[in-house]
């Protein structure tokens, strides 16, 4: 079944945002076009003669969009060609102002790419990640602090994984008696492709900081141990309590009877656009669409002109 609508819509980054009409604040959907595969004309005509249609061929779909005129079905055209391909397309009939105006988008969403992929490659270096575990032996010391602690704790294990002091790539602390104390400290390097090099004279790759450290403890034959820092954790919640008519205190275990579950609260409704629409004006489109599989949101900010379209996806 064939369902259209009619929707304003905007492009923002490489998404298309869809709105019910131009005052509205939350987008009713949005649509991603980093999964855009190609784009060729719709010939297959319209009630209205003035009408001009494309189609966009998705991984998981097809969606028709029609434009009320050609010179707007090439600026459509145009802009989306801009954001997947970030180039301005060759093959399109544009005047000079409006290939100024999609090199000028080009060179914002390679921009917006480019801060993207800087503030996730800060993430992926950081010393603790919240997505990978890090070994039990790791702790948040210099250098110096890492030898004060392996001496004075000297029981609990000699070898320490702690940041380096380039804030980056992280570093292993040893420590062995031999007339003495006996320090080594060793660079862990992350690769750019996944994984650490415990960096030695022949380097030795380790897919993770576990392996890092398993790696020294086996090529030492267990004369290195983990540094574990941690006491043991209790397996119960006890409390200190006064007993009501003697006043005596005395320490307590906890009930360990479940608690009850807790509701799950309602989903919000979908945010809405937080930044100014001002200076751009939003594009309508009438919408038909038949879903190969779950259908994905759309959303919109649009430097066209308010303008009506037809869109369908099969």
């Amino acid at each position: 079944m064939i369902a259209s609508r009619r929707l304003w819509t905007c492009l923002c980054g490489n998404t298309l945002f869809f709105f019910n009409n131009t005052k509205d604040n939350d987008y009713v959907e949005k649509l991603d076009l980093s999964d855009v595969m190609s784009l060729t004309d719709d010939c297959s005509g319209d009630r209205n003669l003035e009408a001009a249609g494309f189609l966009l061929y998705m991984k998981d779909e097809e969606i028709q969009i029609t434009a009320p005129s050609q010179e707007a079905r090439e600026l459509w055209k145009g802009f989306i060609y801009c954001v997947v391909e970030l180039s301005v397309p060759s093959s399109l009939n544009l005047l000079p102002g409006q290939i100024h105006m999609m090199r000028e988008t080009v060179e914002t969403e390679r921009k917006r790419r480019n801060n993207l992929s800087l503030t996730l490659a800060a993430a992926s270096s950081s010393n603790l990640s919240l997505v990978e575990d890090m070994p039990a032996c790791y702790q948040p010391v210099s250098r110096i602090e890492a030898e004060i602690m392996l001496e004075r704790h000297s029981d609990r294990g000699n070898l320490l994984l702690r940041p380096s002091r380039d804030g980056v790539s992280l570093a292993v602390t040893t420590r062995q008696d031999l007339n003495g104390s006996v320090f080594r400290h060793y660079r862990v390097d992350r690769k750019h492709d996944g994984g650490y090099t415990f960096d030695v004279e022949t380097p030795i790759p380790c897919a993770t900081l576990h392996g890092v450290i398993n790696c020294l403890v086996e090529k030492t034959n267990g004369a290195l141990t983990p540094f574990i820092m941690e006491g043991p954790y209790e397996e119960s919640i006890t409390f200190v309590q006064a007993n009501e008519e003697s006043g005596e205190k005395s320490l307590q275990c906890a009930p360990s009877t479940p608690m009850p579950p807790v509701p799950v609260p309602a989903l919000p409704p979908k945010p809405g656009i937080q930044t100014s629409l001002t200076g751009t004006s939003l594009t309508l489109l009438t919408i038909t669409h038949t879903f190969t599989m779950a259908p994905c949101w759309l959303y919109i900010k649009s430097i066209l002109s308010n303008e009506l379209y037809n869109y369908s996806s099969h």
